[in-house]
């Protein structure tokens, strides 16, 4: 079962060729770690595509790399701190990947002129267990009071009596 307990990771590295696999073993034992196997495929493919894109096309390397896991959604962002990159032109095939593997995404600017790059993953349970029904427990109720206006063997009579004492009480 997964945990609804929030969890949160934040990773800085200098990317280069070498560090874009290390950082997928980092990933997917976090991932691990919060019980969410299935994701570990999606998230560090997305993640190795930016790396591998932000190494190619970026004149700064230093990249950061943040997990949210809210229970229902993983959300991963990629930040990095060249001004000059343009997620627009440089970074357009990785996207279009990103896009077609995830349940959400999106690029952002930051108040430094650093691009961030974030995409979402839903969890979905790997077994479904079916429902079985229980049975109703019984439960104790407070007993009704009786109304004070009629008597008690009035209400113990047959229905159609009841009736004609229900009327003669009002």
């Amino acid at each position: 079962m997964k945990t609804a307990v929030p969890c949160y990771y934040h990773l800085d590295v200098d990317v280069s060729p070498e560090r874009v696999g290390q950082v997928r073993r980092i990933l997917a034992a976090h991932l691990r770690y919060w019980d969410l196997e299935t994701l570990v495929e999606p998230v560090c493919r997305g993640v190795e595509m930016l790396l591998k894109a932000i190494d190619e096309h970026a004149t700064d390397k230093h990249t950061s790399i943040e997990m949210w896991w809210n229970g229902q959604h993983l959300i991963t962002a990629v930040g990095g701190d060249d001004r000059d990159l343009r997620p627009d032109q440089d970074l357009r095939g990785c996207l279009e990947h990103i896009a077609a593997m995830s349940d959400g995404w999106g690029c952002c600017a930051t108040d430094t002129g650093s691009k961030v790059i974030w995409f979402s993953q839903r969890a979905r349970a790997g077994e479904r267990v079916p429902l079985v029904p229980t049975t109703p427990e019984p439960k104790l109720r407070e007993m009704l009071q009786v109304p004070r206006d009629l008597p008690v063997t009035a209400l113990a009579t047959p229905a159609d009596e009841a009736d004609g004492v229900l009327e003669g009480a009002r």
